[in-house]
């Protein structure tokens, strides 16, 4: 999937010494919006074991994991997944993401949130997409906000992010919702 300023893929094992760099250096930046982390986990192998697993969990339909590469240098600048999806009668899934800290306030993650809900919709016939923010994470609301998701309310003491219980702001987008923006963008242009 391919937009004006990056690109998304599925990782490869062969990423995973591109991820743990991209982790290593974004490490301070992103801890307060992280659950703990173990040593273990900043080394090649636990990169490697986690880009394996999620390779299988795309073969079984359960989660899709993107590298977030810039189109003009081909650098992994971070990370993209669609994850828990449901069939059946919910059709949905969870969005979760990570941008270099050099990389914020460009764009870029709308972009990537914009291609993986394209994905979703169009390729994996996903109805919904959920996603949960900490509510002073402006950054991020601003991205899922300009990408069209909608807030849905706040889940108390939700995900236990940086060794405490965190509020998380629950925000959604259905595919009427992708197709009602796409009708006024057609609109106005």
């Amino acid at each position: 999937m391919k937009g004006e300023t990056i690109y998304l893929k599925l990782l490869e094992v062969e990423d995973a010494d591109k991820l743990l760099a991209l982790r290593q250096q974004n490490r301070h930046f992103l801890q307060p919006f992280e659950p703990l982390r173990q040593e273990s986990y900043f080394t090649v192998e636990e990169q490697a074991r986690m880009i394996a697993s999620g390779r299988l969990a795309a073969q079984n339909d359960q989660a899709y994991a993107f590298g977030v590469f810039t189109v003009a240098t081909d650098v992994l600048i971070g990370r993209i997944e669609l994850s828990g999806v449901a069939r059946g009668p919910f059709q949905n899934a969870f969005l979760g993401y990570f941008l270099d800290q050099a990389c914020n306030g460009r764009g870029m993650m709308t972009e990537a949130v914009s291609l993986c809900l394209a994905y979703a919709f169009e390729q994996l016939g996903l109805h919904r997409i959920q996603a949960a923010v900490m509510p002073r994470n402006l950054p991020s609301i601003r991205v899922l906000e300009k990408a069209g998701f909608r807030q849905e309310g706040l889940a108390r003491h939700y995900l236990h992010i940086n060794g405490l219980w965190e509020d998380h702001a629950l925000f959604a987008m259905t595919v009427e919702d992708r197709q009602g923006m796409t009708k006024s963008k057609i609109a106005i242009d």
